[in-house]
């Protein structure tokens, strides 16, 4: 009779481990799912991040270049200027074209200087061909 209890006491017990190790099972389940998810969730982040970043830096190199070549632009465009006092036409066509590549693109404050500077020369030039 003692053993039977003995038995019943540890079928009980076993059942209620098993019962007790299933619910473990399940909620050690859904953690594992949880973080699995918050994961997907970062690296699908850190992708993102990384596409952006991607993004900009290209932006950032084309705008390198195109001020580069305003630039480049200006330069020549003074280098003709200083070889041009004869009222041609294409002095202010080529500034014409300088200023709408700048209004385009935002270009620092420098090219924009140099535009300016380089409107006012067109204009003196006019001036001193006009009263010569």
């Amino acid at each position: 009779m003692v053993l039977k209890e003995e038995l019943d006491a540890c079928s009980r017990s076993k059942r209620n481990l098993t019962q007790r190790l299933c619910e473990i099972e399940t909620n050690m389940l859904a953690i594992i799912t949880k973080y699995q998810e918050e994961l997907s969730l970062a690296t699908a982040h850190e992708h993102r991040v990384a596409d952006e970043y991607a993004q900009v830096y290209a932006e950032k190199e084309a705008r390198g270049r195109v001020i580069d070549s305003l630039h480049q632009e200006a330069t020549m465009w003074m280098d003709r200027f200083a070889l041009t006092l004869n009222g041609s036409q294409e002095l202010p066509r080529l500034l014409a074209k300088a200023k709408a590549m700048v209004d385009t693109y935002s270009a620092p404050e420098e090219i924009h200087g140099l535009l300016d500077y380089c409107q006012h020369m067109i204009d003196l030039m006019a001036h001193i061909i006009r009263n010569r």
